[in-house]
């Protein structure tokens, strides 16, 4: 694996830091292991240390822990544009891999943290499938639940020096929507700091159209920079790739390495494609709920219906855009793309 796992000193600090010592964990396990198999929609039997980084990433709730289960597993069958078809080898794959480029980063921070670093390989490109790129880092993502000793916390960082204004007009939010769901309900991640450098100014309208979608708590560590400098306040400049003044070799390196990494897990990435729940077995409950600010659910397969909080959050956002081109574009996009499900009861 292309990563180096946690020091002993570091391993104790996270283990301390999520309560670990608390807790008597292969019991822990054993009573997911028996859910898992009381449960006739969702695959019976898992890899141990799969549900120990679980666990782990639940901060040893039970109870959440069995949440994000259902969730994940739910997923892969409901968002095959995300999970399904992860051969790099396919012609649309191999055209992004050409676009984009990122990687999780090999080092720690002293403090346990993993730092994941994302931006474009071209300044000037074709509005790519944001999906497919979704699909990329979910694959980074799985093979970490396979590889990582240990839940660690997550640190992202994305470059927007790319026209990013062109682009986002041309992505459908729910494309956004269903991601940011995926890594707040489903992925055992412990998300510390999210960062964007070399922010442009429309950047701001970006933030507050993308926080429609997150947690109140993932909103509150998203940081804004608009040059790298401020960046190592938060980030060990040495741990950075040379791209970004760092010492962990070139991004690109990484990146491609990365790439080999997934085309080496081929078959593997195959078989995990039949680990996901099976609806047809089970009427799974609506992913729905009663709408709360910034804590919208997106009901699939149902009537599109805009969301009264969707509305006044785009109109909020527009405040600040008054009397400029964005404002028009942004309203017909509220309007006609920014839709979410009514507010429904929860089913069986």
């Amino acid at each position: 694996m292309l990563l180096v796992q946690p020091t002993l000193e570091q391993k104790t600090f996270i283990r301390n830091a999520l309560g670990e010592n608390s807790h008597n964990i292969q019991n822990e396990i054993e009573i997911l292991k028996k859910w898992l198999k009381e449960q006739p929609h969702l695959p019976d039997t898992w890899d141990e240390h799969c549900l120990f980084i679980f666990l782990m990433g639940c901060k040893f709730s039970l109870e959440t822990c069995k949440k994000k289960l259902e969730k994940y597993f739910t997923f892969r069958t409901t968002l095959p544009e995300f999970f399904a078809n992860r051969d790099v080898r396919r012609p649309e794959l191999k055209e992004l891999i050409k676009v984009v480029q990122g990687a999780v980063l090999p080092d720690l921070t002293s403090d346990g943290k993993r730092i994941s670093i994302g931006r474009t390989a071209k300044y000037d490109f074709e509005t790519p499938n944001i999906a497919d790129i979704v699909k990329l880092v979910f694959m980074a993502g799985d093979l970490r639940i396979k590889s990582e000793e240990i839940v660690v916390f997550d640190v992202y960082v994305v470059d927007l020096n790319f026209p990013l204004a062109k682009h986002f007009f041309k992505v459908n939010p729910l494309v956004f929507k269903k991601m940011f769901m995926c890594i707040q309900e489903a992925f055992p991640v412990i998300i510390k700091e999210v960062h964007l450098i070399n922010a442009p100014f429309f950047s701001k309208f970006v933030i507050n159209v993308i926080k429609a979608f997150l947690s109140p708590a993932l909103s509150e560590v998203i940081h804004v920079h608009t040059s790298i400098e401020t960046l190592y306040e938060f980030v060990p400049k040495n741990i950075l790739p040379e791209e970004y003044g760092g010492n962990a070799g070139k991004l690109s390196d990484l990146y491609d390495q990365w790439i080999r990494t997934f085309e080496e897990h081929r078959s593997w990435f195959e078989k995990e494609e039949n680990i996901k729940a099976d609806l047809s077995i089970k009427a799974v409950k609506r992913m729905s709920r009663r709408m709360e600010p910034k804590d919208i659910q997106i009901e699939l397969f149902l009537d599109l219906g805009i969301s009264d909080f969707r509305f006044q959050a785009f109109l909020a956002t527009l405040r600040d855009f008054s009397g400029s081109v964005v404002t028009l574009f942004a309203y017909r996009l509220c309007i006609s793309e920014c839709c979410v499900a009514r507010p429904t009861s929860h089913t069986t």
